[in-house]
């Protein structure tokens, strides 16, 4: 006898599982490409892009702006720094911890990276009209904001 839950609930249809399917396959086919070409893993990538727009950040600031565990940023931070990607300077308003930026290696390892990105994306959107793509950016925010808000309750 089949539960109302199963009867409601159908996977294929449930939005934060095509959310998650959708994030996964685009994540995985751009990691490929990180990987192969550039040696960097997904969280890598994550860090390097978001301290090439907002740098230098605590790892805690760069857990926020990532929406990643302090473990996955830790370890991501670890790996760059051993590459010389990202480099550790004081932080000025809390001794007790550090902020991190790119270094030069870093930012020219951006500047190679970010282009490649950028097809992707295109790519990806290649036969929807602009006018779609801001509206679905726009819902994705609007997700981002509520799952945001739903996570303080």
């Amino acid at each position: 006898m089949p539960s109302r839950a199963r009867d409601a609930l159908k996977l294929q249809h449930y939005l934060p599982y095509r959310l998650s399917v959708a994030a996964n396959a685009v994540s995985h086919l751009i990691a490929l490409a990180y990987e192969r070409k550039f040696g960097l893993t997904i969280p890598q990538w994550r860090l390097i892009a978001v301290l090439a727009d907002e740098s230098p950040l605590t790892q805690q600031e760069l857990c926020g702006r990532t929406i990643m565990d302090k473990v996955t940023v830790t370890r991501a931070a670890q790996g760059l720094l051993r590459r010389r990607l990202i480099k550790r300077i004081p932080n000025s308003t809390d001794g007790r911890s550090h902020r991190l930026m790119l270094t030069s290696t870093g930012a020219a390892l951006y500047e190679e990276v970010a282009p490649l990105a950028l097809d992707y994306e295109g790519k990806l959107l290649a036969g929807m009209k602009s006018q779609d793509v801001q509206k679905l950016e726009e819902q994705l925010r609007h997700l981002e904001r509520a799952a945001a808000a739903l996570s303080e309750d």
